[in-house]
């Protein structure tokens, strides 16, 4: 019975947990364990201890955000708790920390028929960083009536109005591949990053309503070209694209080094679409590629307040930036560190053969820019 609903709370991805009829803990589900855990990290759970016992605590305080569990925890558990231990508080008090005896005398158990309840509690973290947390419980009952355990199910407090509207238009796989590389790491991948030429130009013709609307459209099209190729969307500014391809969301460093490819070309042949939906000309959008491979840029999430994004920062991040400011004309520049990280499969995908390549060195590009002669002269690359 009670494995039926860890995994009714599991196929959900709910923040839940399940308590015997002793209230020793049973399982925990994933979610709700790399939420508290920080970073995506599974937070550390013992299984078969009573809440609020010592060892309980201990474990629960040792991860990255958790419940009040001097107040807001246990005024939600405590009543039913207490209702088990038939109201009497010495009986309670033996089986949690002495640290919370004081909390006992002011809970007041449920009715005996009670079945389901709620409230709020505050999940404090590293730092300032907190969350307001809607949690309901359940009782778990037999065909007898008697019960078998309860079911303990959270939320975050904002209204699913307002979780929709931050969740309804994002990709759930990009998201959980975000979750991969939320904690700041070094980590080998493919960089992506392309700009709109003669921008400002473009800027100045159109209105500042149309010119936008262009810039939105562009995102989304560059954005989706992204995650379909099953990378990670960098930081937007303006009309620029910055994107990442870790080998550890791919199976493979070639399988990384492939995708980003793809998502090039496919930002590029979105573009006569763009233009057509702004009533512009194909040829007046024009968009430059510098991809490149980096074995060792710092990568992760950065939250706050207001957004979560993932970045990434190193000298190989700054020299795909030399090369898409190379790539006039709207060519894809492709560095020999990215390009000979493909295996003949992934190659002959785009059709590339990688014995007959040649390669030129930015500095001797004839539109290599002051920076790229100066940053990174001797970087290879080829147009793909």
């Amino acid at each position: 019975m009670l494995a039926e609903y860890a995994k009714a709370l599991a196929d959900g991805g709910h923040w839940g947990e399940v308590f015997d009829a002793d209230w020793q803990t049973v399982y925990m589900t994933d979610d709700m364990r790399q939420s508290i855990g920080g970073s995506g990290l599974l937070a550390p759970l013992l299984i078969g201890e009573p809440q609020f016992g010592a060892r309980d605590l201990a474990i629960r305080r040792e991860w990255a955000f958790v419940p009040s569990v001097d107040h807001d925890f246990l005024s939600l558990l405590g009543p039913a708790m207490l209702a088990d231990c038939a109201a009497d508080t010495d009986r309670l008090k033996e089986q949690i920390d002495a640290s919370l005896h004081h909390l006992v005398e002011q809970l007041v158990p449920i009715p005996p028929d009670a079945q389901i309840w709620s409230g709020t509690g505050h999940s404090g973290g590293v730092g300032e960083q907190h969350a307001d947390v809607t949690w309901t419980i359940m009782r778990i009952r037999d065909s007898t009536g008697t019960v078998r355990g309860n079911a303990f199910i959270g939320k975050p407090a904002a209204g699913m109005f307002a979780i929709s509207a931050l969740t309804v238009q994002q990709d759930a796989d990009h998201l959980r591949r975000m979750q991969q590389v939320i904690g700041a790491d070094r980590r080998p991948m493919a960089i992506l990053f392309a700009d709109l030429e003669a921008s400002s130009a473009l800027s100045r013709r159109l209105s500042t309503a149309a010119y936008f609307a262009l810039n939105r459209r562009l995102v989304r099209a560059a954005d989706t070209a992204v995650i379909d190729a099953g990378g990670l969307v960098g930081r937007h500014v303006g009309d620029g694209v910055v994107a990442f391809f870790p080998a550890l969301t791919f199976t493979s460093e070639s399988s990384a080094a492939q995708a980003c490819i793809q998502a090039a070309r496919s930002i590029r042949a979105a573009l006569p679409t763009v233009a057509d939906r702004c009533g512009l000309e194909p040829e007046d959008l024009v968009m430059r590629f510098g991809l490149h491979w980096g074995s060792t840029p710092y990568i992760g999430g950065i939250t706050t307040g207001a957004r979560t994004e993932v970045t990434a920062l190193g000298d190989e991040v700054n020299e795909a930036a030399r090369i898409e400011a190379c790539a006039t004309g709207g060519r894809i520049l492709a560095s020999k560190q990215l390009v000979e990280r493909l295996d003949s499969a992934d190659a002959a995908t785009h059709g590339l053969d990688l014995d007959h390549l040649t390669y030129t060195q930015l500095a001797d590009l004839g539109s290599a820019t002051d920076k790229a002669r100066r940053d990174a002269p001797a970087i290879a690359v080829c147009e793909l």
